[in-house]
């Protein structure tokens, strides 16, 4: 994506990266806007840089990606649609999923209960995004259909590393050696 500037239309809830510190950027601010992905935006303002959920997107004049899914049959969990909605999480510093990154440990879906745990570290324990990415986990993941209830377990064994990763997110990043 090639980087432009855009005005904020109103307030705008931002994060700042990698921290996760709660902003507000001034409606009629100026801003870079540096990615796109998973209907997320990071954003550059006033030499920080920011994350703003999707759903904020208007007050940039922007539109967030809708996620949506196939229909499903009765009340049950598909996994490939779990997948498919963690795969639209990006890093707001690495325009890779948090699936690619090899991020997510373990999925596990209970039909009976209508429930999705899920196993996820970061590429750092000390992330200050780590909170902002659960709760984009968890979030995600309910929009999946018959999803009542998501559980996110922030595990740090094994430690993340780079092996990790999707060979496509390897290249995509110049890690691939």
């Amino acid at each position: 994506m090639e980087r432009r500037m855009v005005v904020a239309q109103s307030d705008v809830p931002a994060r700042l990266v990698p921290v996760g510190t709660k902003i507000t950027i001034p409606s009629g601010s100026f801003v870079t806007l540096t990615q796109a992905l998973g209907g997320n935006y990071t954003v550059v303002y006033n030499g920080n840089m920011a994350r703003v959920d999707g759903t904020d997107a208007a007050a940039l004049g922007l539109e967030s990606e809708v996620l949506s899914f196939e229909p499903g049959e009765g009340l049950t969990i598909r996994e490939d649609d779990v997948w498919q909605a963690l795969r639209t999480i990006y890093d707001p510093e690495i325009p890779v999923n948090l699936v690619d990154l090899g991020l997510i440990y373990r999925v596990n879906i209970d039909q009976s209960g209508q429930k999705v745990s899920i196993d996820m570290t970061l590429t750092a324990p000390a992330c200050g995004m780590g909170p902002v990415l659960v709760s984009d986990v968890k979030y995600r993941t309910a929009l999946v259909p018959n999803v009542k209830e998501v559980h996110v377990e922030l595990v740090f064994d094994p430690p993340w590393s780079r092996e990790m990763m999707s060979e496509e997110a390897q290249l995509e990043t110049g890690m691939f050696f």
